[in-house]
């Protein structure tokens, strides 16, 4: 027995894998089989099983990881904060990192937001911006505005209230019992929505005009929009022009109602500036950070938010006050990765050179855009995704064993297939994630 086979055996025995039917594992016959791979370590943009095979991570291990595996530089500032301090609890006492972290973060908005809430995980970071915005409203005497609104879609995390802003049915439909005031969903600005002779711009505004039209009938009892800026990562990487954006602040300053940017997967530089909003020169109420923050090495998110919601808390009463928490809440180790990971941004002018590589990522895609099946090759930053048109229901599974088979991680969204690459991603890499999306395209469409 391999080493890959000895480690496969013991996890389909002892683990419970996420966002899988784990039946599909098990059972290598089947067109939906998933195959699980046992990894042993990292080293930059590469993964390696026991068995010595590796894979180039062209989806940077669920959007997470941003200057690859092993990074030395985050390696040596997780090693010297361990001599110091692995975990103090964050009720009652604070610490270096998240001291220097909440303020470097608030200083990337300009100190526009001026206040950092930490948690685990980006579904919790939703919890916890949408709590913020309802307890708000309350704390100010407006008790009514207690309704969301979210884009079709969307997609911010699987937790309860997360899924109350979730709209991707195969998350949410069989918990909707448990899900209360489901969020009122709005028109997507998805420019693959267009019709004939319209922009990207066009269908921003025609999208827009959905979000003016629902709140000139219910601003008054409407909390907040959230929305992930520019890119909607669940709904098939679909991409929209900085237009809504511009629009949805506007609407949200008129009517008095909270705009939330989940930043989760499309900020730390992913669409080409830190932030994706920044793209639209506004700034939101609230920003949820996670998955890159952290370059990938430990569970952190972070919620920011304005000096007026934050003050809107501070009183005698403890019933005013935010009383969400988690026992490794601001987590010094998680803190100074995301720190170490700031400091790369400005030693290697990160922004700077990921607008080459997605140069690059445009030119290794480009042959695919003549394929008969391929449909709305389309980019932002360091992310770029096309639409396979197949009836294949296992077109995915077939697609993602092939690439696997091929050396690359790269794992589709129902007929989606998009490339979100490390940022140490090299040119002949770049080069071969592009090969690679040719061969498994053929392969699983025969």
């Amino acid at each position: 027995m391999s080493a890959n086979a000895d480690w496969l055996a013991r996890s389909q025995a002892a683990v419970w894998h996420p966002c899988t039917q784990m039946r599909h594992h098990a059972e290598q016959a089947s067109p939906a089989h998933l195959p699980l791979v046992p990894i042993a370590r990292g080293a930059g943009p590469w993964l390696y099983d026991f068995d010595g095979k590796r894979y180039l991570d062209g989806i940077s291990s669920w959007w997470t990881n941003l200057f690859g595996h092993a990074e030395p530089r985050i390696n040596a500032a997780l090693r010297a904060q361990l001599e110091t301090l692995e975990h103090v609890m964050l009720a009652g006492f604070t610490h270096r990192p998240v001291v220097e972290l909440s303020e470097r973060l608030s200083d990337l908005t300009g100190g526009t937001l001026g206040h950092a809430f930490y948690a685990s995980d980006g579904a919790s970071a939703t919890e916890i911006a949408l709590k913020m915005s309802f307890h708000y409203w309350r704390n100010v005497g407006r008790p009514e505005k207690a309704e969301f609104l979210c884009l079709a879609g969307s997609y911010h995390g699987e937790t309860v209230g997360a899924l109350a802003v979730t709209d991707v049915a195969i998350f949410k439909d069989a918990y909707a019992p448990l899900v209360r005031h489901a969020a009122h969903v709005l028109p997507s600005p998805d420019f693959r929505l267009a019709e004939a002779g319209e922009t990207p711009a066009d269908i921003a505004r025609r999208a827009a005009a959905g979000l003016a039209d629902w709140l000139e009938k219910n601003g008054e009892r409407t909390a907040a929009l959230i929305v992930e800026p520019l890119v909607q990562g669940a709904a098939g990487m679909a991409m929209y022009d900085p237009e809504y954006l511009r629009l949805a602040r506007q609407l949200c300053d008129q009517h008095e109602v909270h705009l939330i940017c989940d930043e989760i997967a499309v900020g730390c530089g992913r669409t080409g500036t830190f932030f994706a909003h920044e793209q639209a020169d506004i700034r939101p109420d609230l920003i949820c950070l996670s998955k890159g923050i952290s370059g990938g090495y430990l569970p952190l998110s972070i919620v920011l938010c304005s000096d007026t919601i934050y003050n809107a808390f501070l009183d005698d009463s403890v019933a005013r006050a935010f009383l969400h928490s988690h026992s490794y809440t601001g987590n010094p180790l998680a803190c100074r990765a995301a720190l170490a990971t700031l400091d790369i941004f400005a030693t290697d002018d990160t922004l700077t050179v990921n607008r080459r590589k997605a140069q690059k990522i445009t030119a290794a895609l480009a042959p695919l855009a003549a394929h008969p099946q391929v449909a709305h090759l389309r980019q932002r930053g360091m992310i770029a995704a096309f639409d396979v048109s197949t009836a294949d229901p296992h077109f995915s599974r077939r697609f993602y064993r092939a690439a696997l088979d091929a050396g690359a991680l790269l794992r589709p969204i129902g007929n989606t297939v998009y490339l979100m690459p490390p940022y140490v991603v090299g040119d002949d890499e770049i080069a071969l994630l592009g090969q690679v999306a040719g061969q498994a395209l053929e392969i699983a469409l025969r």
